[in-house]
């Protein structure tokens, strides 16, 4: 069977660093930036590999800030 592998893509100017979906991240791969965006928040980055794009992060977003994409291999 294929191993599934994720990515996500947060919208750095959308997020507001409320670190829900860093919560709800059931392979621990979002934290936050170092870094601020304009508005001044500390957006989520995924960080390494372990993402299996299993969407949880992308239905808990209340900003509607991130996408999931997904391959098999």
């Amino acid at each position: 069977m294929a191993k599934a592998v994720g990515k996500i893509v947060i919208s750095s100017e959308s997020c507001k660093g409320c670190e829900i979906c860093i919560v709800a991240c059931p392979q621990k791969t979002i934290t936050l930036s170092e870094q601020l965006n304009m508005k001044g928040y500390r957006p989520a980055v995924q960080t390494g590999a372990g993402c299996v794009g299993c969407v949880t992060c992308g239905l808990i977003c209340p900003e509607g800030c991130i996408t999931i994409y997904k391959e098999a291999r």
